[in-house]
């Protein structure tokens, strides 16, 4: 019976590239001047060590390419492959990491600006640069986080924690005063185990001890804070103003609310009193047993319940106001 192979195929990634793109580039560069110089394609192969077929093949890349001559001598020269290069990094840096762009945009950038010509712009390539991107920031990150636990005095600190979620969970943890990242790493979950395995190391090589931390309200974070870590929480300021909100502005709300409903009870009750007084010779309204006379009210008394309903509105108006306005400063400090 024939046997089936199992062996994966190899990828694009597993191909083993003899010269790099500079040196093809420095090679390239040095068969035109032998070209210019009246060597043969087969003596410049043996000159430059290079073989005759690939020769034709980098030949043949550069016909296929589209573009101007002089774009043409810029770009694949080393010069342009390293200006390329850090072209590259800067779009993954500023618009995949630090914005929110995305590979598959970036991808398009390189094809509208024309660079797919000279640099991979599919996703499979340039996902590969992300993941190169992200290791490095990561070293400089950990070089910076180790620095400033160096520099910094022993001091009592304020730690900012929070999770995102950027493909992942994501627990960061940052030093406000300095500005610097003391964690930011990926996790499982985000319960109060977790927390506390990610941070203690984060925080060994910190010259001081932690006193306080901001974040949400999540439970996971609220047990951390109080237990292992043994700090004061301080809520996010994000949550400070939808808390005010729900002790100051909803109460008052709601007797605005009623002030505007008994001023306009006031104002039916007004518009119900008779214009002019019943005569004293009138016929009496018939009644039931027992039952008192009706008492019509005054048009005096209506006109003050309207006006003291009024103000009692405006005063309840003027007082919410400044509330609202002084609430959204909090968030624009």
């Amino acid at each position: 019976m024939a046997t089936l192979s199992q062996a994966t195929p190899p990828g694009n990634h597993d191909r083993h590239q003899r010269w790099t793109r500079l040196e093809r580039a420095a090679l390239f560069a040095r068969y035109s001047e032998l070209q210019i110089q009246g060597v043969s394609q087969r003596q410049a192969a043996t000159v430059l060590d290079v073989p005759r077929r690939t020769l034709q093949a980098w030949l043949a890349y550069h016909d296929r390419l589209d573009a101007c001559p002089a774009v043409m001598a810029f770009f694949p020269s080393v010069p342009g492959l390293a200006f390329l290069h850090q072209w590259v990094i800067a779009l993954h840096r500023v618009c995949v990491e630090i914005g929110a762009c995305g590979i598959r945009l970036g991808c398009l950038l390189l094809k509208l600006t024309g660079l797919h010509r000279f640099v991979g712009a599919s996703y499979g390539p340039q996902h590969r640069v992300k993941r190169h991107v992200e290791e490095a920031m990561g070293a400089y990150r950990q070089e910076e986080r180790t620095r400033l636990a160096q520099e910094l005095p022993a001091q009592e600190r304020t730690m900012t924690l929070d999770e995102t979620f950027p493909g992942g969970l994501c627990l960061v943890g940052m030093d406000p005063e300095s500005n610097s990242i003391v964690l930011e790493q990926t996790a499982p979950a985000r319960d109060q185990d977790t927390w506390h395995a990610l941070m203690a190391p984060a925080l060994a090589g910190l010259n001081g001890t932690v006193m306080q931390a901001t974040s949400d309200e999540a439970p996971g974070l609220l047990a951390y804070v109080a237990h292992p870590l043994g700090a004061h929480h301080s809520p996010d300021l994000c949550h400070v103003q939808p808390a005010l909100s729900k002790a100051v502005s909803a109460p008052m709300a709601a007797q605005q609310r009623a002030a505007a409903k008994a001023t306009t009870t006031a104002e039916e009750l007004l518009n119900q009193v008779p214009a002019q007084p019943q005569s004293p010779n009138a016929p009496l309204e018939r009644r039931g047993p027992g039952r008192p006379p009706p008492v019509a009210p005054s048009l005096e008394q209506a006109v003050q319940a309207v006006e003291a309903a009024r103000q009692e509105y405006q005063r309840l108006t003027q007082l919410r106001a400044p509330v609202g306005q002084r609430i959204r400063a909090i968030g624009h400090a």
